[in-house]
């Protein structure tokens, strides 16, 4: 009210050397969405005693029932007890870092002085209408012929190869008799460890067979053996009869 107008304007005189300043008041069509006024009024209200979250809850629904794509506030302080904390309150899309955050994001900051101490208030809010970087928009008048050529063609294909007839695959054995085996595979199991071990039977017999064929030449090895000492022993005889006669020579001489 004038009560604040005067108040300002007296500070301009102190601190600026103005004279008579004058000052222009204009009303703000959607104080909700200016996130300066959100924090006075959020900090005005922590000081009438309303309790923080509360507050917070209330303050945030009214920001985005004006039309606000996102906001938050942060309550930094002694907000219950004697050590501090931050509390935050979110709701829809909001940019905290980048360009989008600096250009689009509007803050805003308030204090608020109670008796444990003081708290900060900080409110960010995005606007209805503003233009974000990753925004886009779909076009559904957008005409693409040449896909839908694409797509028709295919429905086509497919209908050409359903209305095709499927070829006759011929059964195979339905006409040739197939022979089965008419014994219990058991048995048959039986006669071939039979087989086999009349095999290895066989093949012990001849094993045996050999082993008496070589026998005999043992034996026969024996034989000559005893031939050569008998004719030793002849041939010894008459070297002694030799001798012998050797010496009765020499004596009748």
């Amino acid at each position: 009210g004038g009560k604040n107008i005067r108040k300002i304007t007296t500070e301009l005189e102190d601190r600026f050397d103005m004279d008579d300043p004058q000052i222009d008041v204009q009303e703000v069509d959607e104080p909700d969405l200016n996130a300066q006024i959100v924090a006075d009024r959020l900090a005005n209200a922590l000081e009438r005693g309303w309790y923080f979250r509360k507050a917070g809850h209330t303050t945030i629904d009214r920001i985005m029932d004006a039309g606000a794509l996102g906001a938050e506030i942060v309550l930094s302080g002694k907000v219950t007890g004697a050590r501090s904390r931050v509390e935050k309150f979110n709701r829809g899309y909001i940019k905290h870092n980048g360009e989008p955050a600096e250009e689009v994001v509007d803050h805003g900051q308030g204090v608020a002085v109670m008796k444990l101490g003081t708290i900060g208030v900080n409110v960010k809010i995005i606007p209805p209408g503003a233009q974000l970087p990753d925004d886009f928009d779909v076009r559904e008048d957008a005409e693409v012929p040449e896909v839908e050529q694409a797509a028709a063609d295919a429905d086509e294909g497919v209908e050409s190869l359903l209305e095709e007839e499927p070829e006759e695959v011929p059964d195979v054995g339905a006409d040739e008799d197939v022979d089965v085996p008419d014994e219990d595979p058991a048995d048959v199991i039986d006669e071939e460890v039979v087989e086999e071990v009349v095999e290895e039977t066989q093949e012990t017999a001849e094993d045996a067979t050999d082993v008496a064929a070589e026998e005999p030449v043992g034996d026969a090895d024996a034989d000559d053996v005893d031939e050569l000492d008998e004719e030793i022993e002849e041939e010894a005889a008459d070297l002694v009869a030799e001798m012998e006669a050797a010496d009765e020579d020499e004596e009748d001489e």
